[in-house]
């Protein structure tokens, strides 16, 4: 006696997990298998793959399967794509033929529990056949990262990469069906995106040219296909990226001031304290999200050391900071402080621009009203820039952040902004030109020193 169709299947194949697929006949998402044996029964023949084309019957010999009865549907074509290991059906149709000998299957048959082989009960002489397109099984997407001389895939550990290096991922599949699409998922504790790209030779890549702190987290790549106008998909693993910092001040009362220390080539080193200016530190604040440059210190060691050198000249050109480091010995290494939580933008100078100030991680612009002559004699001093000059709105350009949501009220003699007192303020925006813009009398021998805001860029 032979048996059920479905034990007989359990038996033959050997099922592997490889994707999930949309069905579209019901509109779910399944897991679905993929078998490593080829049914030697039924086959689907002159497609565009191994799951499209005429469908086939072997009893003693391969026939086509004729087309006359008028009940074939889907849910019998699905019987057929799935015993094939080819997922759900997508089309079935009756294709005209030059007059051949065909099997007569009927359709209550096959959706019944009997082989599908012993359907095919009678020859006839038909003049119509059937075809069968399975929505087949796409094979799993392949996502890799790759940074500088690494490369990962999604089998290895994550891609550690250094804040400002570029990195690329890069998603790719197996050959199927021509064209489709890949999408990048992205996934962190706090958000989510995605970003989509064609399928070019089965590839897409996604180039970072500066790794942040934002882009740290999960990504997959997800292939997308259409096939008869139903779009099928495959999901890669996923593949972690850390974004790891290159710069830090180190043994300072804040993350924002210390002894200067950079990572390249993998190792940690101070930085030669000689050569230093202050607007070359301010890059160096600016990257680390601090407010302006402070002050810069050189300090002497007993003994020289290996430390990193960097050229002043070349980062304020604005050129990155690793392309402008060489190693280096010296007895002197650099002590940096930036302030925590005010700055100076767009100015002629170190001691003037827009005021910003930062809470909770946030830069804000203030409005000149909620700001007074008091508030700016303690700016100045935090800063490091002697008494205020100048106090007045659209001097240094329109407001580009977030507005400060309180009233200052220094006395005047706090050591820094926000350790004065404020009250609520009813504002959440400022009129055009009514941000706080300050100028300061200037450090002392710096009069010289012409600000400009800079920008970095990372390769």
């Amino acid at each position: 006696m032979d048996k059920p169709r479905g034990q007989h299947q359990r038996e033959v194949d050997q099922l592997v997990v490889v994707v999930v697929l949309l069905l579209w006949s019901s509109g779910v998402q399944a897991e679905v298998k993929q078998r490593s044996t080829e049914p030697d029964d039924v086959r689907l023949v002159g497609g565009a793959n191994r799951c499209a084309g005429a469908l086939e019957v072997k009893l003693e010999e391969w026939r086509p399967v004729c087309a006359f009865h008028d009940s074939w549907t889907l849910k019998e074509a699905g019987v057929f794509c799935e015993h094939l290991g080819c997922g759900s059906a997508v089309s079935i149709e009756k294709a005209n033929i030059l007059q051949t000998v065909a099997w007569s299957i009927t359709p209550d048959c096959v959706l019944s529990t009997s082989p599908l082989k012993n359907c095919a009960t009678r020859k006839h002489y038909s003049y119509q056949i059937l075809k069968l397109t399975c929505s087949d099984l796409l094979v799993q997407t392949n996502i890799h990262a790759s940074s500088m001389d690494r490369v990962f895939s999604a089998q290895q550990q994550g891609l550690q990469v250094s804040r400002g290096s570029s990195f690329t991922i890069s998603c790719s599949i197996q050959p199927q069906y021509p064209g489709g699409s890949f999408q990048l998922t992205f996934t962190s504790s706090n958000t989510t995106y995605s970003c989509t790209q064609p399928a070019v030779s089965h590839s897409a890549l996604f180039l970072f040219p500066a790794a942040e702190p934002a882009h740290q987290g999960n990504y997959s790549c997800v292939y997308h296909v259409y096939v008869f106008s139903h779009n099928f998909f495959s999901e890669s693993h996923q593949l972690s990226v850390t974004v790891s910092e290159f710069v830090s001040l180190v043994g300072g009362p804040s993350r924002c001031a210390g002894t200067l220390e950079l990572k390249h080539l993998g190792v940690w080193r101070p930085m030669d304290g000689s050569d230093w200016t202050i607007k070359a530190a301010s890059v160096i604040c600016e990257h680390l999200d601090c407010g302006s440059a402070v002050s810069v210190e050189w300090r002497e060691d007993s003994t020289e050391k290996s430390v990193w050198k960097i050229q002043t000249d070349c980062i304020e050109s604005g050129s990155a900071i690793k392309e402008c480091l060489q190693l280096w010995l010296s007895s002197f290494s650099l002590y940096l402080t930036c302030s925590d939580s005010v700055r100076l933008l767009n100015g002629s100078s170190l001691c003037s621009g827009r005021l910003e100030v930062k809470s909770n991680q946030r830069w804000s612009s203030v409005c000149e009203a909620d700001f007074d002559q008091q508030d700016a004699e303690v700016v100045c001093r935090e800063l490091g820039c002697g008494p205020p000059l100048v106090l007045q709105g659209a001097l240094y350009g329109e407001v580009e952040a977030p507005v400060w949501s309180k009233e200052f009220q220094c006395g005047g003699h706090e050591s820094a902004l926000l350790d004065c007192r404020s009250s609520g303020s009813a504002r959440n925006s400022c009129s055009p030109g009514k941000a706080v813009g300050l100028t300061c009398s200037g450090r002392r021998g710096a009069a010289a020193l012409m600000w400009f805001k800079l920008t970095l860029f990372f390769h």
